[in-house]
């Protein structure tokens, strides 16, 4: 079983799946075309994460690997306001049909001048309208300079996850 890692291009993915990893702060510039797998081994688990890139081209394949996942992570821009209509769009038709699977909605890019805070990203995506059946997280992330230590966003993140495993599995 795996955790899914969802979100537009650009969003912030594939560096936070590196800092989750690492515990180290490392951007990514390169979009993934395609797929990235990577596996986390903390204390209590081993969590392995899919990331499906998020172009245009790839949403597709999204909900082909959603029913077999345990966990959906989907990860948004919280600066790049014009685009948060379509990932709220995106994620309402990701999770339409399964109401039990569940999210943590990661608004990245929380360092970014003119970034939405929490509140703003919440009624942005319109979590609210989720349902309450599921269990629905949003933490603020971001990827600070190369090489320095992950922000305590992404620890709680890191451990949210790596809970949420435990109890699924």
């Amino acid at each position: 079983k795996q955790i899914l890692v969802l979100g537009l291009d650009g969003a912030g993915k594939t560096s936070i799946l590196h800092s989750l990893a690492t515990n180290h702060v490392k951007r990514s510039v390169a979009p993934t075309e395609g797929f990235n797998a990577i596996c986390i081994n903390t204390e209590e688990s081993q969590m392995e994460f899919l990331e499906i890139g998020g172009s245009e081209s790839l949403r597709s394949y999204w909900k082909m690997y959603l029913p077999k996942v345990l966990l959906l992570v989907y990860v948004v821009d919280s600066a790049d306001h014009a685009r948060l209509p379509m990932a709220k769009q995106l994620l309402h038709q990701l999770i339409q049909n399964n109401s039990t699977l569940p999210v943590v909605v990661l608004a990245n890019k929380q360092d970014l001048e003119g970034a939405y805070c929490i509140t703003d990203i919440h009624d942005a995506l319109a979590l609210s309208d989720i349902g309450d059946e599921r269990k629905m997280f949003l933490i603020g992330t971001h990827v600070a300079e190369d090489g320095s230590e992950i922000s305590s966003g992404m620890k709680d993140a890191k451990e949210l996850i790596g809970t949420l495993v435990s109890e699924t599995q």
